[in-house]
């Protein structure tokens, strides 16, 4: 499926709505954007975690946790040693 989107002055991108109900990206939802030979990809941060599940052992401090508490966990952290 391919359609023109526009680019603002401020270089984001509205994407057309059938692409995203398509992909069921939500307003708010976090994806990834990457580039190969000028070629721009979107793809969803849940499909990305769920294409890696498996492949990299838990630590024990997050098995048991959902996804948002990890990040929110971690944000936490990062934050804290910044100030």
């Amino acid at each position: 499926m391919n359609q023109v989107a526009t680019i603002t002055s401020k270089m984001q991108l509205t994407m057309p709505i059938n692409i995203a109900k398509k992909l069921g990206l939500k307003p708010g939802q976090k994806v990834f954007v990457s580039e190969h030979n000028g070629q721009a990809t979107v793809t969803p941060i849940a499909s990305l975690i769920e294409k890696l599940a498996g492949s990299l052992e838990i630590p024990e401090r997050w098995k048991g946790n959902s996804i948002d508490h990890i990040i929110e966990q971690a944000r936490a952290a990062h934050f804290a040693k910044k100030q």
